[in-house]
């Protein structure tokens, strides 16, 4: 054991030695970071150049550091983290306004890449691919089989802008295999995944993330329903983890009145600061409700946390994540780079939404959500015990609470009442999803003759006709997943919505399909006799 001690230290002091450096370089340059360390680095520089010259083996420092750093920054927070240089470039575009590439959705299916959709206006529709078309071959080599996953594909389709990739394409209506030579370009990365009017005075917006274009698509979603005739507004948050704190703030500015507070940041290395709406926003008047979940996480949490603190709207679903910690990227020299946590975000109020952790033990922390689970957070909100020595108080005078996410003011459970061991295994084992791929392609000739005008209600009413519960029974009995007669009585009007659902996003696209999916949502239900009820008068 004693042979791996020595490489494990060095490689332990090289990466202390790296953040050391990044620091005393910050504080040359920002003067946020006074080193009072000295001897200690004296030591690590003395133990390094010593090790150098004189230890008996040659030592691949590289390969050690990498499985190192990750775990010296493990010992931190549950945030702060290490990416390596391979992977950098596609963490950073999660965030960006657009990537390069062909412009497909696909789906792995039958070890085949699908295209579920070609993305409008983008290089792959140029070149004349069509949603329902498989890829066998890419520059010439076949690529099917086992070895084909999603990070394979995607790291093949896109590449540098202006580059071309050639395809191989097996179409249902051709023979033959045909070749498609595409010019990559830049694909738009969508962070709102619909805007349209739930009723006739109600926009609905979806977000998934908070990227660099969320604020300007948000706009541009908001104008557009306001011209529709929306007066009110729903902003589902549901499943979004966050992202850039900025979008969330120029957001937040359209709804709020003038010097209220959005929210402040605060650590050691950075002094108080506080955002505020500075009263130009748009939609100041405008009826507000947010959607939020056990997913909405750090940048949702600052957007549901302003609305709540400020009592500009009503927060309805359940308790957020709870991520409250700000994080900055470093690189290193080799195009890696780090997240390092560098403050705590505060609501107005001066909730910190942050959850409970312990430095450098995040398996209770990684394994929260499932412990709200089991616990019936999920189903009641009476499994909840809000922490009475973090009481805050709105602008209002109502009372929120601190310590670990972000308390909705109307509590929605899951819906379990139609859920069974058979909608499970259908779900688990992709059935569903599968199936409505299959029928789509058998049926695409007469399900796009409701594209014209995204009649997703006419598909809907077209697909609750064709007795598709008995041909998905059938799918599933060929793949051995098979289920009771109550099961099936019990989950019919649930696998039917999703089924129905993927169906028409195959053929309309997220335009067709959370509309659809939205007519069955209890939150969103919620949100609709909350959003709509009469607002109370006082006599004067």
């Amino acid at each position: 054991m004693k042979q791996f001690r020595i490489p494990l230290i060095i490689a332990l002091s090289v990466i202390l030695g790296i953040l050391i450096g990044n620091f005393i370089a910050l504080n040359a340059t920002k003067g946020i970071i006074k080193n009072k360390n000295n001897a200690t680095n004296d030591k690590l520089s003395y133990m390094l150049g010593t090790i150098n010259a004189i230890y008996v083996d040659d030592i691949n420092v590289d390969s050690i550091v990498e499985i190192i750093i990750p775990d010296v920054l493990s010992q931190l927070d549950p945030h702060s983290s290490y990416i390596p240089a391979k992977d950098l470039q596609s963490v950073n575009e999660e965030l960006e306004g657009s990537f390069s590439g062909i412009g497909v959705q696909f789906n792995i299916q039958s070890d085949t890449i699908y295209i579920v959709d070609v993305i409008s206006g983008g290089p792959a529709e140029r070149a004349g691919l069509l949603a329902g078309d498989r890829i066998v071959t890419v520059d010439d080599s076949l690529f099917v089989g086992k070895t084909i996953n999603n990070e394979r594909v995607m790291k093949t389709l896109r590449g540098e802008k202006n580059s071309m990739v050639k395809l191989g394409i097996a179409r249902r209506t051709a023979p033959e295999i045909l070749d498609f030579e595409i010019v990559r370009g830049d694909i738009p990365i969508n962070s709102i995944d619909i805007a349209y009017m739930i009723d006739p005075e109600t926009g609905f917006i979806g977000i998934n993330k908070f990227a660099a274009n969320t604020y300007r698509d948000f706009l541009n979603s908001l104008a557009t329903l306001q011209r529709q005739g929306a007066k009110k507004y729903i902003i589902d948050l549901r499943g979004n983890s966050g992202g850039y704190m900025d979008a969330a703030l120029n957001m937040l500015n359209e709804f709020l009145s003038k010097n209220d507070m959005i929210v402040y940041v605060e650590g050691k290395a950075f002094p108080r600061t506080e955002s505020r709406a500075n009263g130009t926003g748009s939609f100041q008047q405008a009826d507000v409700v947010v959607l939020i979940d056990e997913f909405s996480g750090s940048a949702s949490e600052i957007f549901a946390g302003a609305i709540q603190d400020n009592d500009r709207g009503t927060l309805i679903g359940r308790r957020s994540f709870g991520k409250g910690l700000v994080q900055q990227q470093r690189d290193f020299p080799d195009q890696s780079a780090m997240r390092l946590t560098v403050a705590r975000y505060y609501t107005p109020s001066g909730r910190s939404i942050q959850k409970p952790y312990t430095p450098g033990e995040n398996k209770d922390y990684e394994e929260d959500i499932y412990n709200r689970f089991i616990h019936g957070e999920f189903y009641s909100a009476d499994s909840i015990h809000n922490n009475d020595s973090l009481i805050y108080t709105t602008k209002n005078g109502r009372t929120v609470y601190g310590g670990g996410g972000i308390m909705p003011d109307i509590f929605v459970a899951r819906d379990t009442a139609r859920t069974s061991p058979y909608f499970y295994a259908l779900v688990n084992y992709g059935c569903i999803y599968q199936f409505a791929l299959k029928y789509t392609d058998e049926h695409r000739e007469t399900l796009n003759r409701f594209k014209k005008d995204n009649d997703w209600q006419g598909l809907n009413d077209y697909l609750n006709k064709q007795n598709l519960f008995t041909q998905l029974e059938l799918f599933a009995q060929e793949k051995k997943i098979t289920g009771t007669t109550a099961q099936k009585a019990q989950s019919k009007s649930l696998i039917l919505e999703q089924l129905n659902a993927y169906i028409v996003r195959n053929i309309l696209g997220d335009n067709g399909f959370y509309p659809l999916l939205n007519l069955h949502d209890k939150t969103v239900q919620t949100a609709m006799k909350e959003i709509n009820k009469p607002k109370q008068t006082s006599n004067k």
